[in-house]
């Protein structure tokens, strides 16, 4: 059975998690503590990046979430996560690099300044300015359909959609946001995510190990 290495607490993680979910794909999942638990050997032979996700399937492992969805895509197509039109593989494909490569980045700064971090407050508020920017970008993109690509759920919103609920720890309203916030709401209601969903409780129990990783990292 295919083995999931994950925390609750991590949205990259998350993502993974979801698809598994969706595409229902039985698997046994695997906690890391980041308390420490991703520095110990046992778990550095399967990622010596020292994170997670990873997956293990019948020998095969892979690191690092949007290659571990393309890889969940590839071998087990059905039910499909991804569209086969041109637009829709683009849109999708953008809305994933844009979470990962503008919005997520910037709420690292944020971040910091949640685990009561020293924050320069002309980066916070740059990253506050690329929150806003990318949010109004996904409002435009959405328009009135009901997923990203159209009327079918796709990686788009398990890429996206597993960031943006957390953007309300950082004081982000949705208010100025209608269609994006009616799509989180659609999400909301999927099995998928009351079932991997971390509690408020969650959050604030895990801000030491956040705070040390961002230590570390810095």
């Amino acid at each position: 059975m295919l083995k999931f290495y994950y925390n609750p607490i991590s949205v990259n993680a998350r993502r993974v998690w979801v698809a598994l979910l969706e595409k229902q794909i039985p698997f046994e999942p695997c906690l890391v503590n980041l308390d420490g638990d991703q520095f110990q050997a046992s778990f550095t032979t399967i990622n010596p990046l020292q994170r997670v996700p990873v997956i293990v399937d019948e020998g095969f492992r892979v690191v690092e979430s949007l290659a571990i969805l393309d890889y969940l895509e590839a071998k087990y197509p059905h039910p499909s996560l991804m569209p086969s039109q041109a637009q829709a593989i683009a849109t999708v494909r953008m809305v994933e690099m844009v979470t990962l490569n503008e919005l997520q980045p910037a709420t690292m700064l944020l971040t910091r300044q949640l685990v009561d971090l020293d924050t320069n407050p002309q980066k916070l508020e740059s990253s506050q300015k690329q929150v806003a920017t990318v949010l109004q970008f996904y409002e435009n993109l959405l328009g009135d359909k009901t997923y990203f690509a159209g009327e079918d759920f796709t990686l788009a919103e398990v890429v996206a959609g597993t960031l943006i609920p957390s953007l309300e720890m950082f004081g982000v309203n949705f208010d100025t946001y209608p269609r994006l916030s009616a799509w989180l709401q659609r999400l909301e209601a999927r099995d998928s995510w009351q079932k991997t969903t971390p509690s408020m409780g969650a959050v604030l129990a895990a801000i030491p190990n956040i705070k040390a990783i961002i230590e570390r990292r810095t």
